[in-house]
């Protein structure tokens, strides 16, 4: 254990964890999925959010946990590490740095959408602005600025903020008639449709556990911070689920799901209401890509220094940045972000994330017997959800669902060849 884990010095407090990680998971993921939920489950979304939220309140339970016993950050990849399990760790630090490369290509596309649609503007404006994010966040991590605590929280409480007056101004015009107006009922089924394609907006708590070191009292405050950020999303989630479908109705979501809660804002406040959103998706996006190719290229980093990635991604230019990576990662994400469509981008994610989540709650059961039905809990019904999410990738998307396939099989059987000439040149 480090010595500022280990003495509780570290330099994030109770409020920075707590608005870190819920900032995490909301800093793009409800912009672009509220749409494409109520496509899959009508008036079901909101239970959508819920199921969902059930597999990511288990797994912070289980990442905090592991956390604690490690004493150490790094999430995954050390608590496999920890079992002696290195070629399985490295695996799943492949696809896990495949699946933030997806999330920051959305959070790109979501910054593109929201600012050009406020703007009037057309596909062009929305891809040169998704890609000027890439290139400027690209740029400020570059130059070590990746880390801005202190913005990233007041962005965060901007956001949630926002999303809570939004939620809570469409709950007050209470009409469930809107849940369903322009588009054809769901059975309650249809809800667990839904939650298999929206683990993306979920995925942001992991983060916290690569800077475990640097919270104070990390040993007692970690569990019920993370946990607690997870409970208090699924709740903001399923009042906006609810809220801002009131307010434009379902088919509008529907047809405007790349913009669906600039549309709702706007019903709500009028012009107001669409430059309020419009500001609060931008400042989050960007929060967002900043924080997760900053934590994603570190990652990447500590791989590296284990071997299990070239040796490239640990190289560091002067400010003590990972060059390769956040240049590697930040152009990939670009080219997504302007060729993907947001559905293939949100599901390919998504499985990514449900992946690594099954994994961690089986390694929290094994590897520490108290609670177990937290971590059990996750996996039933995790489990569940991945097989309706590949079912539908199968069929609507086999390209995404191809190439997740084809990095998971790279990594497990070609990664070991790879890295090993790769040590011999």
């Amino acid at each position: 254990m480090s010595n500022s884990a280990s003495s509780g010095e570290g330099k994030l407090g109770p409020v920075s964890v707590f608005a870190l990680a819920a900032g995490g998971m909301v800093g793009g993921g409800i912009y672009v999925a509220l749409g494409v939920v109520v496509k899959a489950a009508g008036q079901w979304a909101w239970l959508s959010f819920l199921l969902a939220g059930l597999v990511a309140v288990s797994s912070a339970f289980s990442y905090a946990r592991l956390s604690v016993d490690a004493g150490r950050s790094g999430g995954a990849f050390e608590f496999l590490e920890e079992m002696d399990r290195e070629g399985l760790a490295g695996t799943l630090s492949w696809l896990l740095l495949g699946g933030y490369v997806l999330t920051i290509a959305l959070y790109a596309y979501a910054f593109g959408q929201y600012v050009a649609n406020a703007f009037g503007g057309g596909e062009w404006l929305k891809r040169g602005l998704a890609i000027a994010a890439m290139g400027g966040l690209t740029g400020l991590n570059l130059l070590g600025l990746g880390k801005m605590t202190r913005v990233e929280i007041v962005i965060v409480v901007a956001n949630l903020s926002a999303l809570v007056a939004l939620a809570v101004f469409g709950l007050f015009q209470w009409a469930p008639e809107q849940l369903t107006a322009g588009i054809e009922a769901r059975p309650v089924s249809a809800s667990l449709i839904g939650a298999a394609a929206i683990f993306v907006s979920y995925e942001g708590f992991q983060l916290l556990t690569y800077e475990y070191e640097e919270i104070r009292k990390a040993k007692t405050r970690f569990v019920p911070l993370l946990v607690g950020s997870a409970l208090t999303v699924v709740a903001i989630y399923v009042a906006v689920a609810l809220g801002a479908t009131m307010l434009a109705g379902a088919s509008t979501v529907v047809e405007r799901k790349d913009v669906a809660l600039a549309v709702a804002a706007r019903e709500a406040w009028g012009p107001a209401g669409l430059v309020l959103l419009t500001i609060a998706a931008g400042f989050a996006t960007s929060a967002a890509i900043n924080s997760t190719l900053y934590s994603s290229a570190n990652l990447a980093k500590r791989v590296s220094e284990d071997n299990e990635l070239p040796s490239l991604f640990a190289r560091t230019n002067g400010q003590g940045t990972p060059y390769a990576s956040i240049i590697g990662f930040g152009l990939v994400a670009g080219i997504l972000s302007v060729t993907g469509s947001l559905s293939d981008l949100v599901e390919a994610a998504s499985l990514v994330f449900l992946a690594t989540f099954l994994t961690v709650n089986l390694i929290c059961i094994r590897k520490l017997g108290r609670f177990w039905y937290i971590p059990l809990t996750g996996i039933a019904l995790g489990l569940l959800l991945g097989v309706i999410l590949v079912w539908r990738l199968a069929h609507n998307a086999p390209i995404s669902l191809g190439i997740v396939i084809s990095l998971g099989l790279v990594a497990y059987f070609v990664r070991p060849f790879l890295l090993k000439r790769l040590r011999q040149s």
